[in-house]
């Protein structure tokens, strides 16, 4: 039991951690991220996000 409770407190962490790196939806770093990325991958969220953020800011 103990183990299992250690196995998810790195994966939390883990996740924690990852998480971080990702920059904030709107920032010039955020909208030069997604302007790379193929137009086809993009999902809804993130095309409503780029115009509002990015475009008509």
């Amino acid at each position: 039991m103990i183990r299992i409770a250690r196995i998810a407190i790195v994966v939390v962490a883990s996740l924690f951690s990852l998480s971080a790196c990702a920059p904030e939806v709107g920032s010039d770093r955020w909208c030069a991220n997604l302007k790379e990325k193929p137009k086809g991958d993009w999902s809804v969220n993130e095309a409503t996000d780029y115009a509002k953020h990015c475009i008509f800011k």
